[in-house]
């Protein structure tokens, strides 16, 4: 019987991804800031979310390859 911890059967090695959930908080928060100064909050908010979720998927993007 193998043993289970052996090198043979660990799975690869995978460099760690990036995360882009932190930018899509951010863009919420920043978003929402920017709109309550300016008294837009919930525009703000929208804007701020879209921008982050972009950001997101552009880091999703560039770490995919």
């Amino acid at each position: 019987m193998a043993d289970p911890t052996s090198r043979d059967t660990l799975p690869p090695h995978k460099d760690p991804s990036a995360a882009g959930g932190f930018l899509v908080a951010l863009g919420m928060l920043g978003g929402a800031g920017v709109g309550f100064a300016i008294g837009q909050a919930t525009p703000g908010f929208l804007i701020g979310t879209g921008l982050g979720v972009l950001a997101a998927v552009l880091v999703w993007v560039r770490d995919r390859r």
